[in-house]
Formats: C-alpha cells, structure tokens, sequence
C-alpha cells in the first residue's frame, strides 16, 4: 500500500459478483508481479464512490496483494483541478484514474501499460483487463 493513505472507496463492494467477471478476474490474476495498480480518488468524489468499490471488489476476488495497489487519495480545487500526491507527475485531471504499470523491482516509477479515466463507458476493472488483454495478444 502507499504511504499516501488508504482511499475508503477502495473498499470491495460486498455485493459485486465475481462469476459475470470471470474473464476480468483472470486477466488480472494473470498479472505478474511486477504489475501495480496507481489509483487516485477521492472519498468527497460522487464518480469515485460509484466506480471504485466495484474495482476494489475485482482485485480482491483476482487476488491482487494490497502491496499492487498504491493510493492516491486526491483534492479538488476552487478551478477544479485535481492536487495530491502525484497528480502533476501523471497529469491528473479526472478521477477516478487508475494507472497500471509494470515496475522493475527496486524502481518508483515503470512503464504504463494501462490507463483507465473517470468518463470510460465500462467499469474500471473491465476496461483496465480489456486493454491489457489486447497488449497480451499483441506481445
């Protein structure tokens, strides 16, 4: 976990149905372990709360380690933009935005293999496993 603190909405959904996700579920399973999950949310966010405990839920039925997944619980400014932990580096401006990089063991930072933002038409865990399945079967 990040040392940025936990985002409550993280928390699984108890009633999201693990079996109409299978396919989902394996995907992220099938992830190694040099896979994280960088999401940034906000537990005052209407969108995040809506989005996130079902994610939340998928990881945990894929089994995803809670060392994988880093918070970034983020702030909303008068303007609108978004601040927190990282928001500048990974240019931020939606939540919630989930990240998945592949990290080489002992590094901050990695290569973004997935990026999922608060406005995509599916939810969070679809999306991110519909996309890294299309870099698997391109690899």
């Amino acid at each position: 976990m990040s040392e940025h603190g936990r985002l409550k909405t993280m928390e699984p959904d108890p009633v999201w149905d693990a079996e109409s996700y299978e396919e989902t579920v394996d995907t992220l399973a099938a992830l190694g372990d040099d896979v994280v999950f960088k999401v940034w949310g906000g537990d005052w966010c209407t969108d995040c709360r809506a989005q996130l405990p079902a994610f939340g839920a998928a990881l945990a039925a894929a089994d995803v380690p809670d060392e994988r997944v880093e918070h970034y619980p983020t702030e909303k400014e008068d303007d609108g933009s978004k601040t927190g932990p990282e928001v500048e580096a990974y240019d931020i401006e939606r939540i919630p935005t989930v990240v998945v990089e592949r990290v080489a063991e002992g590094e901050s930072g990695g290569e973004e293999l997935a990026r999922y933002v608060e406005d995509a038409d599916v939810p969070v865990a679809v999306y991110l496993a519909q996309r890294l399945a299309e870099l698997d079967a391109e690899a």
